[in-house]
């Protein structure tokens, strides 16, 4: 014969009575469940700022791309100081990107260098860098501000000496 009184079970019989644990206390599942819960999101938030960070670096490097596309045939035209927008690198850059939130092109800097010279067969080299902001709350917490400058780089040779 037994009877269960608080998840414990009594069972008598002859000379001995033998005591048998029939669960986990009452709170504990719901305990563990709530500490996972807090470490399991802040990873995800964590691969969340990863892939963002990833995704705004691939903007960049295609708008670095079309940057320096431009550049190899014109070499000349850098910023609208050297010619009339759209019809310059840094204009090209900043345009080619898809807007909203990415890449805020306000903050970000467009750079253009040579080799030394801007004649046929020299390298023409863009750089982009931009701020990028962490969402990832202790993440963001150690790294400085919580904010990293993401750069992205492309190069080709000048094909051009421009018309």
């Amino acid at each position: 014969m037994a009877f269960i009184h608080r998840g414990i079970s009594f069972l008598r019989g002859g000379r001995k009575a033998l005591l048998r644990y029939e669960g986990q206390p009452a709170g504990q599942s719901l305990v563990e469940f709530t500490l996972m819960v807090g470490i399991i999101m802040v990873l995800l938030l964590g691969v969340l700022d990863l892939g963002r960070a990833y995704f705004t670096f691939l903007a960049m490097q295609d708008a670095a791309g079309e940057g320096v596309a431009f550049a190899a045939v014109h070499p000349t035209w850098r910023t609208s100081g050297d010619k009339a927008n759209p019809n310059n690198t840094t204009y090209r850059v900043k345009n080619s990107a898809p807007t909203g939130t990415l890449v805020d092109w306000s903050t970000a800097t467009v750079t253009v260098t040579d080799s030394g010279a801007t004649s046929i067969g020299s390298q023409i080299t863009v750089t982009v860098s931009a701020p990028y902001r962490l969402l990832t709350p202790f993440v963001s917490d150690l790294v400085s501000g919580a904010t990293l400058t993401l750069t992205a780089r492309s190069a080709a040779t000048i094909t051009s000496s421009g018309p």
